[in-house]
């Protein structure tokens, strides 16, 4: 397995505070995100890593045991296990190992890296009589979201090959995000374990709002008087109505921001992105005469300045 340094990633140095974590991960995704890449294949990698990477250093004990381990980090405590037994057995014992197990006798020789390759990776070096353990394929799977199922951290059950598995998604989680459900995978041969399920979420985008990363973007209509004179409109978010005061003189297409009223930042449930509301000012196409004759004083009043 070829080795994905977190840090680099997303930009940061082994020392970043949790806040620096969730701050570098918010910046490239947006940056990579699959809505503004649509044809860039790269970028669709690049993203996933960043959210691997993300999924990884914003959990303190993932992160503890990668920065212990690197690549092997997921195996940690196996290999604490293969440590201890090669010193038990003076570094040197005659003694054979496969994935799932040891016993045979055949070297073990290598470094740890190897011994992961052979591990988890399907390889190994069989004793007289013994057998190779290979770890089951993986299975790869899509499931599909409307864009309000993905603002609340919730449980769903679905089917893979036949069988129900039921999940718990975090609020927040990013259209063509994967996530591992490990031992859901195919079955190992020879005892060895079973592969890992990955699942990908296709998040539905929502008629209203325009999602990128944890801002939401969304547009308002308003008349050209409001737009002029200002006043107050009521807009709808996600979570309910707001009343929003406009100021004199908006600008078409000019946005205002509402702090806090996007959507969560994954796996932080009491963090929320912001809401960007964007003018649009109406202009109206049938006049009466009257109103002809009031737009064309402004006119001239206008020109007068």
């Amino acid at each position: 397995m070829e080795f994905i340094d977190y840090y680099k990633v997303l930009g940061i140095d082994k020392s970043a505070t949790a806040q620096q974590i969730k701050s570098a991960y918010r910046k490239q995704a947006r940056k990579l995100h699959p809505d503004l890449n649509p044809s860039d294949k790269e970028a669709k990698v690049k993203f996933q890593q960043v959210n691997e990477a993300n999924e990884v250093l914003s959990d303190p004990e993932k992160r503890k045991k990668y920065d212990k381990y690197g690549k092997d980090w997921q195996h940690g405590e196996e290999f604490e296990k293969a440590r201890q037994y090669q010193q038990s057995t003076g570094g040197g014992g005659r003694q054979s190992y496969s994935s799932g197990g040891f016993g045979g006798s055949s070297g073990m020789g290598g470094d740890f890296s190897d011994f992961f390759e052979s591990m988890f990776g399907g390889s190994a070096s069989a004793g007289r009589g013994s057998q190779v353990k290979f770890r089951g394929e993986d299975y790869n799977s899509e499931l599909k979201l409307p864009l309000m199922d993905a603002y609340t951290t919730h449980q769903q059950t679905f089917t893979v090959n036949g069988k129900k598995i039921r999940i718990t998604i975090p609020a927040g989680i990013e259209n063509g995000q994967s996530i591992k459900i490990p031992g859901h995978g195919g079955p190992g041969i020879n005892g060895g374990p079973k592969g890992d399920l990955y699942i990908t979420f296709s998040i539905a985008n929502h008629p209203g709002f325009k999602r990128l990363g944890s801002d939401l973007y969304t547009k308002a209509s308003i008349d050209i008087y409001t737009a002029v004179l200002g006043g107050e409109i009521t807009i709808k978010t996600l979570t309910g109505k707001v009343k929003l005061t406009i100021k004199p003189g908006v600008q078409n297409g000019s946005k205002v921001k509402l702090k806090g009223k996007g959507f969560p930042v994954y796996k932080h449930e009491d963090s929320f992105g912001d809401l960007y509301v964007s003018w649009e000012v109406q202009i109206p196409d049938q006049l009466s005469e009257q109103e002809k004759d009031l737009f064309t004083q402004l006119k001239k009043l206008q020109d007068e300045k």
